[in-house]
């Protein structure tokens, strides 16, 4: 049986908490939650790579069991959430690494690989969205409150951290809601609940808009450095569309693009299959890269 173990880290002050796997000497695989919830998401997909892969999942902060800081003290935006996890890579000795990008996982290690290319061995991105044409409806509310910071907009956004918002994001768009485990959103819930939590939420919705600004930037570093690329997508996700998916292959051009059909918490349902794409891609590019 695989043996995850779970540990923390000092990152500059911060504690981070963060998930592993797999041999010390294997080749590694980051892997970046989204919203609303942390490394547990990946509870299923880390036993299934760490035979192959050095497999690590950290709780970005404000998230699951890593550290969130007073707003007083600590700013919420992405960048910082970059910074942080990039730290945390340093911290912990990984110096080349593919990464799994999941929604706030995106923005969060495309800034990363912005910043340092040479570190990037490929990318997974798993309803990750880099391209405007991605984003759905379901952003207008998001939207108007990066049109007008009214305390009226941002009141709004809470509809987004209720329980039954969690419970609609991992069952939407699945064709059978009984094989979702209903332990990812209860210990999401669970998360949102805390103290000053919800802030820290409403703070990066309205944060998220510089991601937007950025995704000429994540394009212009997809059309230089062309990594390797999958993106597996559940295609009936109500924040990211499938368009978002088939952009990647505008700027990579050999980008591999597979569709699911299922919600935003795709490995909710389909985890065998997008474990087993992940092993076969990797190991393809590694061989053809020599490595």
């Amino acid at each position: 049986m695989t043996k995850i173990r779970y540990g923390n880290v000092n990152v500059d002050g911060l504690n981070v908490f963060y998930r592993e796997a797999g041999r010390a000497d294997a080749p590694v695989l980051l892997l970046l939650h989204g919203f609303p919830t942390a490394g547990h998401m990946f509870r299923g997909l880390i036993p299934a790579l760490s035979d192959a892969f050095r497999v690590v999942a950290p709780d970005l902060p404000g998230f699951g069991r890593t550290d969130m800081p007073a707003r007083e003290t600590f700013t919420y935006t992405f960048a910082r959430l970059a910074e942080v996890t990039e730290r945390f890579t340093e911290v912990i000795g990984l110096a080349r690494f593919a990464i799994y990008i999941f929604d706030y996982g995106a923005p969060t290690g495309l800034r990363m690989a912005v910043r340092h290319p040479e570190r990037i061995m490929a990318i997974i991105s798993q309803n990750g969205n880099a391209y405007e044409e991605g984003l759905s409806e379901g952003w207008n509310p998001i939207r108007a409150y990066w049109k007008s910071p009214s305390a009226a907009n941002r009141a709004a956004l809470r509809a987004f951290l209720s329980p039954e918002t969690t419970v609609w994001q991992y069952t939407h768009g699945v064709t059978d809601t009984s094989v979702v485990s209903p332990d990812g959103y209860s210990l999401d819930n669970f998360y949102l609940t805390r103290p000053g939590a919800d802030d820290v939420q409403l703070d990066l919705f309205g944060d998220y808009r510089n991601n937007v600004a950025m995704y000429p930037e994540f394009q212009a570093y997809f059309r230089k450095h062309r990594p390797p690329f999958l993106a597996v997508w559940g295609k009936n996700d109500p924040f990211f569309l499938p368009q978002g998916a088939e952009a990647f292959k505008r700027d990579i051009p050999d980008a591999e693009v597979r569709f699911f059909d299922t919600g935003h918490f795709a490995l909710e349902t389909h985890g065998d299959e997008i474990a087993a794409l992940i092993r076969n891609f990797l190991q393809r590019k590694r061989r053809d890269s020599g490595r």
